[in-house]
């Protein structure tokens, strides 16, 4: 016949282990003492087994016992997950973030990921798009949080981090090369002019060889080397790289990546997510790792 362990006496049973002893535990659950013990003899009674040492003048945990805290533990945090995930109705409700597309990578994905975990009845709508739209939704009130990159933050927003830009092109490829110069980009990219500028300004001469409003055609014109493009470091995609090109192109300007959020009485949820987002753009740990690895291979290649 099978067996069930009560979760009760579990939960008496990891507090009597943390705290060191009966009357500790006792507090810390809000029960008598009298209550905490029952509940230990009545798990001790249902294995068999004795967990605790009751023979020095505190209390230990006998071998079995080391072995059933483990699996106490486990129980419980399952327990508590179901529950928080399947009653909690404190943060119920949907969040507008919006990013853009090539900076959704590598922060993002690990911070929806944070967030479901925390905040598990709560939705995130995610808008990739441009800069000058994100900000058009966001005076509007249609998006509740957005990243930008621009080379200023307006007087609602913060900046979270300055990264350069670096030019991108298909791996091996011998776009960048060319003269004039063949570049993709989309219409409304924030970077098109500072890109032209530096061109001009270092006297290579340039062609628009593929316009397009959808990122997708952007990477797939370049990945086929038929132009160059530029992007924030550490946000290439994996089927681009950055070109080692050896001060044939000149170097590009700094973006700033800033953060607007909405007015906090949308919620603790929204200011929750848009902590995790500080903490993940402030903290580039991918984003730094990529830059020494392109930067290594550019030196083996050279």
């Amino acid at each position: 016949m099978t067996r069930n362990l009560d979760l009760t006496s579990l939960r008496s049973f990891v507090a009597v282990a943390d705290a060191g002893g009966v009357t500790r535990a006792s507090g810390f659950l809000n029960l008598t003492q009298s209550a905490v013990s029952m509940q230990i003899k009545r798990l001790e009674e249902a294995l068999d087994l004795q967990l605790l040492d009751r023979s020095g003048r505190g209390v230990a945990l006998t071998a079995a016992g080391e072995q059933m805290l483990g699996y106490a533990r486990r129980m419980l945090a399952l327990n508590d997950e179901a529950i928080a995930r399947l009653t909690h109705q404190a943060y119920v409700g949907e969040i507008v973030l919006g990013v853009p597309a090539d900076i959704v990578y590598p922060a993002i994905p690990t911070v929806l990921q944070q967030f479901a975990r925390d905040y598990p009845r709560m939705r995130v709508t995610l808008v990739s798009s441009y800069t000058r739209r994100l900000k058009g939704l966001f005076a509007r009130g249609d998006a509740d949080i957005i990243l930008t990159t621009e080379d200023f933050c307006g007087a609602e927003g913060e900046t979270l981090a300055e990264v350069p830009l670096v030019w991108i092109g298909a791996p091996g490829g011998n776009a960048w090369k060319q003269r004039p110069l063949p570049l993709a980009f989309e219409h409304n990219c924030i970077f098109r002019v500072g890109v032209q500028e530096a061109l001009d300004a270092a006297g290579i001469p340039w062609v628009m060889a593929v316009e397009s409003d959808s990122t997708r055609s952007i990477e797939a014109s370049v990945s086929a080397d038929l132009a160059v493009h530029a992007l924030v470091a550490g946000a290439e995609p994996r089927y681009l790289e950055r070109i080692a090109h050896g001060g044939a192109l000149p170097e590009l300007a700094s973006t700033k990546i800033n953060l607007y959020v909405a007015d906090p009485s949308h919620g603790p949820a929204v200011e929750a997510l848009a902590e995790m987002i500080r903490d993940a753009v402030r903290t580039p740990r991918a984003v730094l790792a990529h830059r020494d690895n392109d930067l290594a291979g550019g030196a083996a290649r050279a």
